[in-house]
């Protein structure tokens, strides 16, 4: 066997080892959005409450992106990786044994380690491919994110057969698998990782750029909206619609699921038609997903020459789901695409740069549900969440607009200029 055939095998193995180790992580940090649901009820917690208890775990898997990020480039992400994985197992079995909502916080902070895999796997897997093929290779990494399906299909069968504490103890035990499934069938490769010479501050010096905080607002919706919602949206199916917890989890995986497996598509796409072209495309079709979803379910009255007429417009739970199933399309198109363009401009960086990015995003994840929890509770309307959204989509829009949209027709116009004005001279 030729040693460019073994090492193809090896990237190979890598991927897929690692995709399926993400999945994995991905399933146990959206864990609350599930059995969060009884938690709620035993604890008696209002929706803000209920929004921080979901987010506790996002917003540790978010703060330690960027030191997994480095030490990724420094270390290598094998070893990483197979570490973040075994010291969240005791976290996510204790979890079962948490009765206050003080102990559910704490031992959320330990469980959202497994969030901060993203981070290892974006640079460990993008590094085995050619930069041709890195938008694709870090697609299907990204398709990791459909743990958070896996984890609606999983965790209501296990709660309503055994008990929401029996979803922590099968999930540590499925986590200590997988460590030893990826240390078997993942690699390393010394040449992958930065010069031992380059210091911490070298690699976060890109961090002064300002395309990186561009890409950070790009992120905050793309992947903070998806976990945010992943979180949020079976309570939302039971309290707008009325629907069994099953019933709930299963149509709130119309948008999980697409929003993680197609995310390996949206790499294919933005490696052959470019980065922004995609990126664009999936603001707007966010745009308007979103406008018709924020509209709350409404009642009115007019007055016409026949008396009284009544009126209802509202989504019904079809619809409202089509759109959602759209809406995880375009957002797991948009993940891949983000991380494009990090490809594209820092390829010696990727680590540091996915690392903060993915912060961004991270955080976008943690903030946005205690936000849906505070609006519901301040206005009573469940629908305040996708207005949120809505309106974080719109600066998204705008930016694009100003930083690359205006700025490359002024540069194409002056192109044009000078080639007019260099076709008059004699």
């Amino acid at each position: 066997m030729t040693t460019e055939l073994q090492y193809k095998r090896k990237a190979w193995s890598v991927l897929i080892v690692s995709t399926w180790s993400f999945t994995v992580c991905f399933m146990v940090w959206m864990m609350f959005g599930v059995i969060g649901i009884p938690i709620k009820k035993m604890l008696d917690l209002n929706a803000t409450q209920f929004g921080l208890l979901t987010a506790t775990p996002v917003l540790t898997g978010s703060l330690v992106r960027v030191p997994l990020g480095i030490w990724t480039d420094r270390y290598g992400g094998r070893i990483v990786m197979a570490l973040l994985m075994m010291a969240t197992v005791p976290a996510i079995w204790l979890m079962g044994y948490a009765s206050e909502f003080w102990h559910f916080l704490t031992i959320g902070l330990f469980v959202g380690l497994a969030g901060g895999s993203f981070s290892v796997g974006t640079p460990y897997v993008a590094r085995w491919f050619p930069k041709a093929q890195q938008g694709m290779a870090m697609g299907i990494y990204g398709a990791g994110n459909s743990g958070s399906a896996v984890n609606k299909f999983v965790a209501p069968v296990i709660l309503v057969g055994f008990g929401w504490a029996a979803v922590p103890q099968v999930y540590a035990a499925i986590m200590a698998g997988t460590v030893v499934l990826f240390w078997l069938f993942s690699h390393s490769d010394p040449r992958h990782l930065v010069p031992s010479n380059v210091r911490f501050a070298d690699q976060l010096r890109a961090l002064k750029d300002p395309r990186v905080l561009k890409y950070c607002q790009y992120y905050s919706i793309v992947f903070g909206g998806y976990v945010a919602l992943a979180l949020w949206m079976v309570q939302y199916y039971i309290g707008e619609y009325g629907l069994d917890i099953r019933v709930a989890a299963l149509l709130a995986a119309c948008f999980s699921l697409p929003g993680g497996v197609l995310r390996a598509v949206g790499g294919w796409l933005s490696d052959r038609y470019g980065a922004h072209q995609v990126t664009w495309w999936v603001m707007w079709v966010s745009w308007i997903c979103l406008f018709l979803l924020s509209y709350p379910q409404t009642d009115f009255t007019i007055n016409t020459l026949q008396g009284p007429q009544s009126f209802h417009i509202g989504l019904n739970v079809y619809v409202f789901t089509a759109l959602m199933f759209v809406l995880g399309i375009a957002w797991a198109f948009g993940k891949a695409s983000v991380f494009k363009y990090i490809a594209n401009d820092y390829p010696d960086n990727i680590g540091a740069i996915s690392g903060i990015v993915g912060l961004a995003g991270g955080l976008g994840g943690f903030v946005l549900p205690i936000l849906f929890g505070f609006l519901v509770d301040l206005t009573g309307i469940r629908s305040s969440a996708f207005m949120l959204l809505y309106g974080v989509v719109w600066v998204s829009l705008i930016w694009m607009y100003w930083t690359e949209v205006r700025h490359t027709d002024v540069v194409r116009g002056r192109a044009d200029t000078a080639t007019l004005a260099g076709a008059g001279r004699p």
